[in-house]
């Protein structure tokens, strides 16, 4: 018995594409799967925030680097060639699918996310903040005082706003991440 094939796309053509996939992976393991999937030479996609923490006796910053997606990294491979291989690594738990084996996503998530990658290799999370916008102080001694943006720091995740009170306005130079777009 003869099978029909769309002439647009053979057999060969299906099986040689590479596809996306959300690999589900153990507690905290997500660079460790990330390692061992780039040993097999599988393009991984392992996006990263950087979270400021402060110090609540002596409010210094902190930095920590945190996984965009806690137990998901991001891996490219023909299911057909390398699955098993992809299951079985340490670090991955699974690969996430639905049905039958896994499912593929489309290549346009890996993209918006990878637009959005500043030069410091981080994803940035935060709204984007345009000179004259309102804000609000989310966090520290200025917590709940509104003010107008002015403009980001050169060099720094500082930025510049006028800060409004009941009748006094002044300009404060603060951390980025303590301030949210007023609604």
């Amino acid at each position: 018995m003869r099978r029909h094939s769309n002439p647009m796309m053979s057999e060969a053509t299906m099986e040689d594409t590479t596809s996306w996939y959300v690999i589900h992976t153990h507690p905290k393991q997500e660079d460790r799967a990330s390692s061992n999937l780039r040993v097999l030479g599988i393009p991984i996609f392992n996006p990263k925030i950087r979270e400021r923490r402060y110090n609540q006796f002596v409010y210094t910053p902190t930095y920590i680097t945190k996984p965009l997606f806690p137990r998901y990294v991001f891996a490219q491979f023909r299911t057909d060639d390398i699955y098993h291989k992809v299951r079985f690594t340490r670090g991955v738990h699974s690969v996430v699918g639905f049905g039958e084996g896994p499912t593929p996503i489309d290549e346009e998530i890996i993209l918006l996310i990878g637009s959005n990658i500043r030069e410091d290799g981080f994803v940035r999370i935060d709204e984007e903040i345009r000179p004259g916008d309102r804000v609000i102080v989310k966090d520290g001694p200025l917590k709940n005082f509104a003010g107008i943006f002015e403009r980001e720091m050169k060099d720094t995740d500082r930025i510049r706003i006028l800060l409004e009170t009941v009748s006094y306005q002044s300009h404060v130079e603060i951390e980025r991440d303590m301030v949210k777009k007023a609604s």
